[in-house]
């Protein structure tokens, strides 16, 4: 008898339907073909061990599965559900009658319980598109999946509910969420707050201005100066997502498998720190079977890369492409796969090996030449798409000692959603541009014209500076992003000025 059952295949962060059809005749050798890797191979043993220790069995006949298309590589132990499924209804076991009805995808345990999988939602998405019924689970998937509308969801704990449920799928009730009120209710107040922060200002304007247009930042200073306290509390003065942001962000969450099973939604922005000892694939992300990096698992948040210069030199290259075109592009001999990567990068760095390099109190003791050797270990490219550069300096006795409250993130924050306000306005018309770090060319040309004194002064800049064509682009960016916070619709003078003194770690402007 042939029996077909479906599942879905994960690639990238979109899914592609895949037909399990299982024959079982008259024989005793078991088949399995259509690209399966050792995983999806080793399903025979734990489909016979599990339907074993739950009253079943696999019949003692010829059974024939394949998985289509052919020329598909299937990868991970998540197609124990359909399989097993599909043995149990060509042998006659159980019901037949809805099996084609649904998607299902799950890891058999060999006690028959079902383990979590990675990729519920694209999955999920999937079977809403190609106009399944409902889609079949493991219940820690159960949640995420349910994010998608118009689909039936359903959870279960072992082989033996789904056995049941294709008997009479009426006695279950599918995992219904109101994405809409999670999301809301998951937008709370933040663990951190800039009124922790004693001091600081220059850094905490450069800061909000980051906040206001999207952009790259550096924090240079000595140990102790407050580098890594003012990165963890930058989120908190970030626009809060919307609805579309939150399910991109989840959508990859759940393609890596992480998710909890109780959070159905990823409603607070990304903030990644990962270990300077990061090897490139788990950074710009990749593998055997390719899977998301830090920096697509920071879309729509922020990347934190404290110590900048400890991280690998190649570590750090790959970083540029995602950068400028804010996705990772993972090439194979037979497929590519994209990853989004819109994010802002927040990184920190002492300013020389000893640390003390301009510092205004201790000497630094680094040998000629240290300082800017140590620079050098960040690539001028990868610089010049950091917007803003900034100095950070210790903080003195009477600022730290000072019981004046600082100001509130939430306040910091109203600034910066006047000033995306306006740029929600100026890039209405672009669905891909969002903020003033993400203009093209041409955009940069319309909405950045400079009166002859601003020109002059830039020009003079560039020159002085020896800045790249590529920092000109930065620095009318952040302008815009200044003129934007004064509610200004020209870019004037002092704006220009403000955003050049953002690029003083540009190579020959600061160690030299």
């Amino acid at each position: 008898m042939l029996i077909k059952t479906f599942g879905g295949a994960v690639q990238g962060v979109d899914a592609t339907l895949i037909t399990v059809e299982v024959s079982v005749s008259k024989g005793i050798k078991f088949f399995l073909v259509g690209l399966p890797d050792k995983a999806v191979q080793e399903a025979e043993i734990r489909i016979d061990t599990a339907l074993r220790n739950t009253q079943y069995k696999r019949p003692g006949k010829k059974i024939v599965i394949n998985m289509a298309p052919a020329d598909l590589k299937k990868e991970g132990a998540a197609y124990d559900l359909p399989i097993a499924i599909g043995v149990l209804g060509a042998s006659e076991q159980i019901n037949n009658e809805y099996l084609d009805q649904y998607i299902m995808m799950g890891e058999l345990s060999l006690d028959g319980t079902l383990q979590p999988i990675k990729g519920a939602l694209p999955i999920a998405i999937l079977a809403r598109e190609k106009g399944f019924k409902g889609i079949l689970l493991p219940k820690h998937n159960a949640m995420e999946a349910a994010i998608v509308g118009d689909i039936n969801v359903f959870g279960f704990n072992n082989i033996n509910e789904v056995i049941e449920f294709t008997n009479d799928p009426s006695k279950f009730s599918p995992t219904k969420i109101n994405t809409r009120d999670q999301f809301f209710d998951s937008i709370d107040n933040p663990d951190f707050d800039f009124s922790d922060v004693k001091g600081q200002e220059n850094i905490k304007r450069a800061m909000e201005i980051a906040a206001a247009g999207g952009h790259n930042l550096i924090l240079i200073g000595p140990p102790g100066a407050g580098k890594t306290m003012l990165a963890k509390r930058f989120s908190s003065i970030l626009p809060p997502m919307t609805l579309h942001e939150a399910l991109e962000t989840t959508k990859i969450h759940s393609v890596a498998g992480k998710l909890k099973g109780d959070i159905g939604l990823v409603a607070q922005r990304p903030f990644r720190s990962p270990h300077h000892t990061i090897s490139d694939v788990a950074l710009i992300g990749g593998g055997t079977n390719p899977q998301p990096g830090e920096v697509s698992m920071a879309h729509n948040g922020v990347l934190f890369l404290d110590e900048l210069p400890e991280f690998k030199r190649t570590a750090l290259e790959v970083l540029r492409q995602p950068l400028e075109d804010r996705y990772v592009s993972i090439s194979r001999a037979k497929f590519t796969v994209e990853y989004p990567a819109s994010l802002m990068l927040i990184a920190s760095m002492n300013p020389c090996p000893c640390g003390y390099y301009n510092h205004p109190e201790k000497d630094c003791i680094c040998p000629g030449g240290a300082v800017q050797k140590y620079l050098n270990k960040i690539s001028g490219p990868l610089l010049d798409r950091i917007d803003l550069h900034v100095e950070v300096t210790p903080v003195s006795f009477d600022e730290l000692a000072d019981i004046e409250p600082a100001e509130k993130s939430t306040k910091i924050r109203s600034r910066v959603l006047k000033a995306r306000e306006i740029q929600n306005e100026r890039f209405k018309a672009h669905k891909t541009v969002h903020s003033n770090a993400q203009m093209t060319s041409q955009q940069l040309k319309n909405s950045c014209i400079l009166s002859e004194q601003c020109k002059n002064l830039l020009k003079n800049a560039m020159n002085k500076l020896d800045l790249s064509a590529r920092a000109y682009n930065r620095i009318l960016k952040v302008a815009r992003t200044i003129a934007d916070l004064d509610s200004d619709d020209n870019i004037q003078t002092n704006h220009i000025a403000e955003a050049i003194q953002y690029r003083s770690l540009d190579r020959d402007g600061w160690a030299g």
